[in-house]
């Protein structure tokens, strides 16, 4: 006999009575939020500067009286009453992306990159761009205006501990990477969130988006869709674009989840679509080079853009450490294209050092693309303790290293030197912690290699045979008309203020909130609507994977066919990825000079080179940094007053030399530590002490990092037992104050 919960019941005519006025009535309050939806969208687009920034913020430069002029501006976010800014703290920039909808996501809400930024107590900024592009400019022009903006930045704050720390946003990410690469004496700490970096990596099953140009045979309908919109790309095709890989929450989840919640859901929707319907353009050029250079072709992780004036774009040349945040539920954005740049540009994490880069990645379990930025959550936890924790990762040691957020809880040691609700530690990665996120094989490579030449023939055929017919038809009124009929921004239209069918609306909503009778949840008709409204959705999810798994298919069987590949030259007997990064025989030779300098410098110094090295050499051995141990070093910099004449930038560049110096000759390293120690050994028992605080910071040393603790005692000449540091003898002074 089934159990009574799964008996269905049958509605009474009372349920069917109120199921219906509440079914009529959401319904009305459905259309008027769709009123008010056209109305918002109506009055964002007619603003000349549209945002959608939660914060009030000042112009600072605007590019378009840069000598290169760019739509792009720059604008410091004035700090809401009650936050407290810090003169010393490095600035924040967020860099927003422009991929088809309008600027502020990063600081949509409270709970935002800038409003955690703001909390840490940064000064922040953000750079935006208005809805139409400036005639005749280019990706290159943008780089440039962004570089007098860093520029801009730095002048402001002279007394900073640092250099701006740089967030750049999905489409911003690359953008950021590839000015950090050309200027990255402008830099502190870069975050790139849900940022695609390496173009063709993905796992198979999943997430096809990738696939799109080579099944479109290439980039020539990008060319097609610039001259159709005479010289101008329209950004509603991007917003399209990421609509089709949802087409659930597209045609059904988003409209019914404000339907059955419409009492409720209403602001949260309009805030939203206030973003999503901002619809922004490119110029066709700028467009085309992202596409050709970024999405088929897969240039920049491997080092094959270069500027007008023929430098190239090396990801390798950036110093400051890089942060990349992105979610396996991120279709848009998953992790392999988020991450495998960094295979694309190193064999091992001894590369990553040599070339003196710091890479920090977390990798989120579910949040989707656009919860990155959003989502409260995400604020709260991971983008929190980025802000707090920037000048730790900036002083990381060069290496590979995964963030893990720990909650702080009743049996942390040391929560005293926690700043907020998570403990941040920054664990040392290998490659193959990379490779398990899965990738591309060798014969994927070639695949993708075969769609790029494919795409650059059909570009080349377009521009030869259809280009000049297309561009001497389409008129620029002929280019606006159909931009106005563009089905995402008819949607807006159809329910706005422009349809009279829609007058009777706004009066008959406010009826019916006066007199609103919303439906008792256990109503069986109720059930009966949430049941239809899964049966929608996995009728489209189904839809979804079917048509995926024959995208992927297909190309697969046709980019992989054997006399395709040898039609374009691609070469099938190499073991080397059609996209690897050359190496730099330059860098070699400066890197045996740098080595060679380490080597002579090793006896040089004094108590503050030796406690960095000591610091670093029983440090390795954990394989990880918390920042409890960073907090009690910036205790002891603020309790030593000599210690307080180190910059960060000093401190930093103090632990990296240090840290190579261990890389190259650790025994030799080790070995002079003494001969940089104060004679006395009072001194020498204090400074070992502050070690061994900063050590301990995150718990008791054991294994081998015990042993290695050990080793140092001996290099600093200390017998018997060791100082006890000072965070010890307090905390067995609180436990018996007798």
């Amino acid at each position: 006999m089934p159990e009574q919960s799964s008996i269905p019941t049958i509605p009474t005519l009372s349920d069917a009575y109120t199921y219906a006025l509440d079914a009529w009535q959401r319904s009305i309050l459905f259309l008027d939020v769709m009123r008010q939806r056209g109305a918002q969208y109506e009055e964002h687009t007619a603003q000349t500067a549209p945002n959608v920034l939660d914060y009030e913020a000042e112009l600072v430069c605007d590019g378009r009286k840069l000598d290169r002029p760019v739509n792009y501006a720059l604008v410091r976010i004035v700090p809401p009453a009650g936050a407290v800014i810090d003169p010393l703290k490095k600035p924040f920039v967020v860099v927003d992306p422009r991929a088809g909808h309008g600027p502020g996501i990063g600081g949509f809400k409270a709970d935002s990159e800038i409003g955690v930024a703001i909390k840490a107590g940064h000064a922040c900024y953000f750079i935006g761009f208005l809805p139409e592009p400036v005639p005749g400019q280019t990706i290159e022009d943008i780089t440039r205006s962004e570089a007098i903006f860093l520029e801009t930045v730095i002048a402001r704050h002279p007394d900073a501990d640092g250099k701006p720390c740089v967030i750049g946003n999905c489409q911003a990410g690359w953008a950021v990477m590839i000015l950090a690469s050309l200027r990255p004496e402008l830099f502190g700490p870069i975050i790139i969130a849900g940022a695609p970096l390496s173009y063709w990596a993905g796992v198979r099953g999943q997430y096809p988006m990738r696939y799109s140009g080579g099944l479109l045979g290439g980039s020539w309908l990008t060319a097609l869709t610039g001259d159709l919109g005479a010289g101008i790309f329209d950004g509603a095709w991007l917003v399209q674009n990421f609509e089709n890989q949802n087409p659930a929450n597209t045609l059904w989840t988003k409209q019914y989840n404000l339907y059955s919640k419409v009492d409720t859901e209403a602001g949260r929707y309009l805030g939203f679509e206030r973003w999503w319907g901002g619809h922004v353009r490119l110029n066709a050029e700028e467009m085309q080079f992202i596409v050709d250079e970024l999405f088929v072709g897969n240039k920049l992780a491997a080092g094959k853009i270069q500027t007008s004036d023929g430098t190239t774009i090396d990801m390798r040349n950036i110093r400051s450490p890089i942060v990349v945040f992105c979610s396996k539920g991120d279709n848009i954005t998953p992790p392999a294209q988020a991450l495998d740049w960094i295979l694309d540009l190193y064999d091992s994490v001894d590369e990553i050092r040599a070339h003196g880069q710091t890479i920090v990645y977390t990798v989120h379990e579910k949040i989707g693309h656009l919860g990155i930025f959003v989502s409260a959550g995400v604020a709260r936890k991971e983008h929190d303790e980025f802000a707090s924790n920037i000048d730790l990762i900036d002083v990381l040691p060069p290496g590979l290293y995964e963030a893990v957020l720990e909650p702080v809880g009743p049996a942390v040691e040391n929560p005293d030197l926690v700043s907020g609700e998570w403990i941040m530690r920054c664990e040392a990665r290998t490659l193959d912690d990379i490779r398990a996120f899965g990738g591309n094989d060798l014969e994927d490579d070639r695949r993708f290699a075969a769609a790029a030449r494919v795409s650059e023939i059909n570009l080349a055929l377009y521009r030869t045979y259809l280009q000049p017919w297309i561009k001497g038809m389409v008129t620029p009124p002929m280019a606006e008309a159909m931009r106005s009929m563009h089905p995402l921004r008819l949607q807006y239209e159809v329910f706005g203020p422009g349809n009279p069918f829609m007058a009777w609306v706004e009066a008959a909503a406010g009826l019916i909130r006066d007199a609103r009778q919303p439906v008792a949840p256990d109503n069986p008709l109720l059930a009966l609507q949430e049941n239809m409204s899964r049966q929608v959705v996995d009728g489209l999810e189904a839809w979804r994977q079917m048509v995926e798994h024959l995208s992927e298919q297909k190309f697969r069987e046709v980019y992989g066919a054997p006399a395709l590949q040898a039609a374009l030259g691609i070469d099938t007997q190499t073991d080397r990825p059609p996209r690897k990064a050359a190496k730099n025989l330059l860098h070699h030779a400066l890197l045996e000079n740098k080595i060679a300098a380490l080597k002579a410098d090793m006896a040089k110094g004094g108590i503050r080179e030796a406690l960095a090295r000591a610091l670093l050499f029983v440090g390795m051995a954990r394989g990880r940094v918390d920042e409890r141990g960073f907090e009690a070093v910036r205790r002891l910099r603020r309790a030593h007053p000599s210690a307080k004449q180190l910059t960060l930038a000093e401190f930093k560049a103090l632990m990296r030399t240090q840290y190579f110096m261990l890389l190259v000759d650790e025994e030799a390293a080790l070995a002079d530590i003494p001969k940089l120690l104060p004679e006395k050994i009072e001194e020498r028992g204090a400074a070992f002490a502050a070690l061994r605080e900063v050590l301990e910071a995150p718990g008791l040393l054991t294994g081998i990092a015990a042993e290695r603790l050990k080793s140092v005692t001996a290099l600093f000449g200390l017998s018997g037992e060791a100082p006890v540091p000072l965070m010890v003898r307090k905390a067995a002074r609180d436990r018996n104050p007798s």
